[in-house]
């Protein structure tokens, strides 16, 4: 390392073995010591020939370096005067950027926060440690273990050979349309979805499903029902707009229709997750879906069915789609492949009002413009070649197996400390804690022993009525789950 002397500078050190070019070591010293005021505007800078004495190199680095921050507007030079940081820098209003802290360093709190929209403030969730593990039993996770890796490394690498010229330019907002039809075929047979290619959309996961909603049906202030306990992601994306939540009550028949009505008869919309409710796992009965249905055809209103594991249940077939029953057009249909393939992928889909795809096309165009096309060609291929049904035949035969499993641990481990509900569906269950036993501090302890458990309390909005554990298994095998359910009995 080498240094300049600080009676002329304050103190230059140059990495001469390996670093970066020594002209971008100068040149970057002296931008950060004049953004940092160290430099005053008007004061003088030695010249490239004693800057180089000093350095002890060749003069032909310090000389770019004065070129480089010449361009950029940092140093000027002067006839009788030499070279000067630049006069037309603020002096008063230079920024002056904090120092980096170590990484080891701790945050004492004492700088001012910084202010951000209260939209992103209401986007912040509660603390996740339940997310710093990737096992048992993490909500949310597929069997990754079971994916058909060869079959769609095949495909990718058959489209990623392609020479199709196309596929590298700006795809269709909607999505690639082969793909479309593929899933309005599937989900036509499969869910009872009535739809065809063009009322369906391509989108990044349910997530951004929920958001392309919001944008597109909700204006600031507007009132929304939302399943109390409910999944938080949607009340993130009612967030982006600015919408606020009518909370109604979930019983064993699903959401309270008539509760709804009653808080919120002016709400624009529903959002609802019939098939397998998140996170309590029940089912939304007959008789609700058509108060539902009913509601939003006399009052105008539009219903978002998220089905984001509608495929697997193990009483019986697939419960048909609300959107299948809907006859006036109100119900939005949400979709995603993170469940049935693998989250990494970032594919899901919505299912629209024909009259409404104009306008979802227009805000997916100006949110983001479109889906990765590549991805989109192997995953037409993987439902039109039949992988795509028969790996989800397999998986449900693998989740009633992980199912069973855990219920056995769980009866052995757990008898009576841990009521298990919605079991009957889906690749995760809740189970209820007795009484007084803090749910969140159980998630931390829990993570501690490498077990990742959602309480069941932050997905309440309102006053938690109950105190509970969301357990994937999914993505655990047997001996996992028998394990994880051991550590968690020592942590309760």
């Amino acid at each position: 390392m080498k240094r300049v002397s600080a009676s002329l500078l304050p103190p230059i050190a140059l990495d001469t073995e390996g670093g970066a070019p020594i002209y971008r070591q100068l040149s970057d010293w002296f931008r950060r010591a004049i953004v940092e005021g160290q430099l005053r505007p008007g004061e003088r800078v030695p010249s490239t020939r004693a800057l180089a004495g000093e350095l002890k190199v060749s003069r032909l680095p310090v000389l770019s370096a004065y070129e480089q921050l010449h361009a950029e507007g940092y140093l000027e030079t002067f006839t009788g005067a030499g070279t000067c940081v630049a006069g037309a820098i603020p002096r008063e209003d230079v920024p002056t950027p904090p120092r980096r802290r170590r990484a080891s360093a701790p945050d004492h709190g004492d700088a001012p926060a910084r202010r951000v929209a209260a939209r992103a403030a209401a986007m912040a969730g509660p603390e996740q440690t339940w997310l710093d593990s990737q096992g048992a039993f993490r909500v949310g996770l597929p069997a990754l273990d079971a994916f058909p890796h060869g079959v769609w490394s095949r495909l990718v690498s058959r489209h990623a050979r392609q020479t199709d010229v196309g596929a590298l330019a700006y795809g269709d907002a909607l999505g690639y349309l082969p793909l479309r039809e593929a899933i309005a075929d599937y989900l036509r047979t499969v869910r009872a979805v009535r739809a065809d290619a063009s009322q369906v959309m391509i989108t990044t996961g349910a997530q951004h499903g929920l958001q392309l909603c919001a944008h597109v049906l909700l204006d600031p202030g507007d009132r929304v029902w939302m399943e109390e306990p409910g999944y938080p992601g949607a009340h993130q994306a009612l967030a982006t707009v600015g919408a606020q939540a009518v909370l109604v009550p979930v019983d064993a028949d699903g959401l309270d229709v008539a509760e709804g009505v009653r808080r919120g008869p002016d709400a624009r919309m529903v959002y609802i997750t019939p098939s397998h409710q998140f996170p309590l796992g029940v089912t939304m009965s007959a008789a609700r879906r058509m108060q539902l249905l009913q509601w939003a055809s006399r009052e105008g209103r539009w219903i978002v069915e998220d089905d984001y594991d509608g495929e697997y249940r193990f009483g019986g077939k697939p419960v048909t789609s609300l959107q299948g029953l809907d006859t006036d057009a109100r119900v939005i249909y949400v979709g995603t492949f993170s469940k049935v393939m693998f989250p990494a992928l970032r594919l899901g889909y919505l299912v629209v009002p024909r009259d409404l795809a104009d306008a979802f096309r227009a805000a997916r165009d100006a949110l983001d413009t479109c889906s990765p096309t590549l991805p989109q060609r192997a995953m037409t291929d993987f439902i039109r070649e039949g992988h795509f049904a028969r790996h989800i035949r397999r998986m449900r035969v693998l989740y009633a197996a992980r199912r069973a499993a855990l219920l056995e641990a769980i009866g052995r481990h757990l008898p009576g400390r841990l009521q298990v509900v919605g079991a009957e569906a889906g690749m995760q269950l809740a189970g209820l804690l007795p009484e007084g036993v803090d749910d969140v501090a159980l998630s931390r302890r829990a993570a501690l022993a490498g077990v990742s458990v959602r309480p069941l309390s932050q997905c309440y909005r309102g006053p938690v009525h109950a105190s509970g554990l969301i357990l994937g298994y999914g993505g655990v095998d047997e001996r996992a789950i028998e394990e994880g359910v051991r550590r968690l009995a020592r942590s309760l």
